[in-house]
């Protein structure tokens, strides 16, 4: 049976029933139905969600979800609903390798944000742990001593019906407990510098307390609310206008590419240009993109592989296209790069920076991109000791963009004043904005939702940087962080309702939104 046709099922087939009996050990199964499925036999993992890691599906005699960097402090994917409450989540899980001591790998249920959740870890001391996580607090529901070998496959399973907790291996309760830390949520697959395996993974609701929700195997944004009481400003914005402004190839006749080569040679040619891409080119490796170039995706437009670096040169526009499965980053601008345009683009499943500017390059707008599926989203400033190169610059505008359920920097700022980030929507977030190393950063008008930390002042172990926020919404968020304050703004903006911010920005964020 594919995936596609055992997730949403609402009525429970026998190969369905015969998985909700091991799960629940008990005869009153009828009233239970399957929310979700994963066997990971049509060789992807469409429907998860990514935050840190390294994740493929790979064959293990059939197909598994593996997870293999060891290097990952907190690799996870995520799948269903927030506001799933009371059921049941199983998956078959090998170890395959510990990276130090005191480490896990896991299943979680509930998990509300990417740091909230209830977990069943095995650790290589050799125990099973029922956790109650919150950020960075572990609180322990209840625990047994269990043998845990790397290369071996175990049954987790969470039983979460209120505010009553259980975990369970190879069928065997460890821990049960009450616990109302986290009331719903998602499921999610954990390693804490570990690589594992899983598989088989089933989602059933306790008896007759069934979530409100439909069943569902896609990405778990809620839909949008509400909407726009003016129309947005999609036109170019921000600090890109400033400096003489960003043109890209202007009106330059158009070149379409289909291939790496042709995008290769286009993109790194002397004089101005505007490049279509066409198709999906597979790619590696970073390609140099030259001054006053426009690069426009036609409808469906995906960069798989590589990605494109701006390399000390000006007048950049990139637009409208799918950044997939890069090995370092999708954009990179650095090394006094001026003048960029970052629009209307979709980023997921990369290794490292969405968008990445460092080095002192300046003038630069990220407008109107979404994000989902990944981690380390937008860097500002690379390093805490490039403060020669990088004080007086990376000034840049992130308007409009959809933070969907990625992990961090949104943007981590290092250095740059005034930096304005305005009507952005994040969602389930571990943390929104942080400003570090004498930066200052404007947040203003932005809606988080579910995000652990929505503004940081310093992070890690960089110091502190100045930040203003002001009229942000916060749903289901953490209290934001304050202090000092910033430059001025010198260009126009229109700021939207951040009430309405929500709506207007997964209406329109991303690729495909707009006919370049």
């Amino acid at each position: 049976m594919t995936r596609t046709a055992r997730r949403g099922l609402l009525a429970v087939t026998a190969a369905a029933l015969a998985a909700i009996v091991v799960a629940f050990g008990l005869g009153g199964v009828a009233q239970a139905a399957t929310l979700f499925s994963d066997d990971f036999n049509d060789g992807n993992a469409s429907g998860w969600s990514k935050s840190g890691g390294d994740w493929s599906v790979v064959s293990d005699g059939t197909p598994a979800f593996t997870q293999s960097k060891t290097d990952s402090e907190l690799a996870r994917e995520f799948a269903g609903q927030t506001s799933w409450t009371a059921y049941s989540v199983q998956a078959r899980v090998k170890p395959l390798a510990f990276n130090g001591s005191n480490r896990l790998v896991a299943l979680a249920a509930r998990s509300s944000s990417a740091t909230k959740m209830y977990r069943l870890a095995l650790t290589n001391a050799n125990r099973a742990e029922l956790q109650a996580v919150d950020g960075s607090a572990v609180t322990v529901i209840g625990s047994a001593a269990l043998t845990v070998s790397t290369g071996t496959w175990y049954t987790l399973r969470i039983d979460a019906n209120g505010s009553t907790i259980s975990g369970f291996v190879n069928g065997n309760r460890i821990a049960s407990g009450s616990n109302s830390a986290h009331s719903a949520g998602r499921i999610g697959l954990v390693t804490v510098f570990a690589s594992a395996r899983f598989d088989d993974v089933v989602v059933s609701s306790e008896g007759s307390t069934n979530p409100t929700d439909p069943p569902t195997g896609n990405p778990t944004t809620p839909p949008p609310t509400g909407g726009p009481t003016t129309p947005p400003q999609t036109g170019l914005v921000g600090w890109a206008t400033q400096n003489g402004g960003t043109t890209g190839g202007g009106s330059a006749s158009a070149t379409t590419v289909t291939s790496a080569a042709a995008l290769t040679s286009a993109v790194g040619a002397s004089g101005a240009a505007v490049i279509r891409v066409s198709g999906t080119i597979s790619c590696s490796g970073m390609i140099r993109v030259r001054s006053n170039k426009t690069i426009l995706g036609n409808s469906g437009a995906t960069i798989s592989g590589c990605g494109f670096t701006v390399n000390g040169d000006r007048n950049v526009i990139i637009r409208n296209l799918s950044f997939r499965g890069w090995a370092d980053d999708a954009i990179n601008v650095e090394q006094s790069a001026t003048n960029i345009w970052v629009d209307h683009n979709s980023f997921t499943d990369g290794y490292d920076g969405a968008v990445d500017i460092k080095r002192g390059s300046d003038f630069v707008t990220v407008s109107w991109n979404r994000v989902f599926g990944h981690d380390k989203s937008m860097l500002l400033g690379h390093s805490d000791d490039n403060a020669s190169q990088d004080v007086g610059h990376l000034r840049v505008t992130y308007h409009h963009n959809w933070f969907d359920g990625s992990g961090t920097r949104h943007p981590r700022v290092r250095f740059g004043n005034p930096v304005h980030v305005y009507n952005n929507y994040y969602y389930n977030n571990e943390y929104g904005v942080a400003s570090t190393m004498d930066a200052g950063v404007l947040v203003e008008g932005n809606y988080f939702e579910g995000v652990d930390e929505p503004t940081l002042v310093g992070y890690a172990d960089s110091d502190p940087g100045d930040l203003v926020q002001r009229n942000n919404v916060f749903v289901g968020s953490g209290a934001p962080q304050s202090a000092g304050s910033t430059g001025g703004i010198p260009y126009s903006y229109q700021l939207d309702n951040p009430n309405n911010v929500k709506s207007i920005v997964t209406s329109g964020a991303g690729a495909g939104r707009i006919n370049p």
